[in-house]
């Protein structure tokens, strides 16, 4: 394992939901880093953090990087170019390094920037494979998400109309992942279209996890970051 990189992902919340390759990584490597968000407080709040806490891992070898949370992305490319070259340290020294990512890490991850980069630097670069959030989301209320010939598309939140009624009409079903980022057009297509179904999820796998499939229960709710909406014509 010495000089090797891993991606490692964290599945989206549950520690139970860790892949047993997953852990042994984590085990086995001599630093684990984990991202954050940097809250005005100036507090770092880790999710990933969270979950290595739940498990049996060293927590003197994990460190948390903070990454800046907004639609610029240039002070978060900054904080990942900079973790980069401290990686790229590491590894030169012989070390084993893990850089974990909520969900599955190549899937909508951000992280996968930094692992592209430590490719170009010429790192050996492992990805972990984990459960994506919309996966564990399904499972945790039975939710069948496609059967026989159904097919699904999976989007994230700045979406238009079109897409949504080009799916519905394909007779696709939908999952639309961080909601709060196309809330403007989401809200009055949810009001107009009562004869669609709807599953809306927040914080999967943690314990602020909510479900409900009431439109109205939705559309009086406070959308959050980490949420999913599940949208199908049966």
């Amino acid at each position: 394992m010495k000089g090797t990189v891993y991606g490692v992902s964290l599945g989206p919340g549950d520690p139970e939901l860790v892949t047993l390759k997953a852990l042994h990584v984590l085990q086995q490597v001599d630093v684990v880093f984990c991202p954050g968000t940097k809250l005005r407080s100036g507090e770092v709040k880790s999710r990933s953090g969270d979950i290595l806490r739940a498990l049996p891992v060293d927590g003197g070898k994990v460190r948390v990087f903070a990454v800046p949370m907004s639609k610029d992305r240039t002070s978060a490319l900054g904080a990942y170019e900079a973790l980069c070259r401290e990686v790229e340290a590491l590894v030169a020294g012989g070390k084993s390094v893990a850089i974990t990512a909520e969900g599955d890490a190549c899937f909508y991850s951000s992280a996968n920037y930094l692992y592209g980069l430590l490719r170009e630097a010429g790192c050996r670069v492992e990805m972990v494979a984990g459960v994506p959030a919309f996966i564990a989301a399904a499972s945790s209320v039975g939710l069948h998400l496609v059967k026989q010939r159904e097919r699904l598309l999976v989007i994230p939140g700045d979406v238009v109309v079109e897409e949504l009624l080009e799916s519905v009409v394909s007779k696709r079903v939908l999952v639309i992942m961080k909601v709060p980022l196309g809330e403007g057009i989401l809200r009055p297509f949810l009001a107009r279209h009562t004869e669609l179904h709807y599953h809306y999820f927040e914080q999967v796998g943690t314990p602020d996890e909510f479900y409900t499939s009431d439109l109205q229960e939705i559309l009086a709710r406070d959308f959050t970051y980490f949420s999913i909406l599940v949208i199908s014509a049966h």
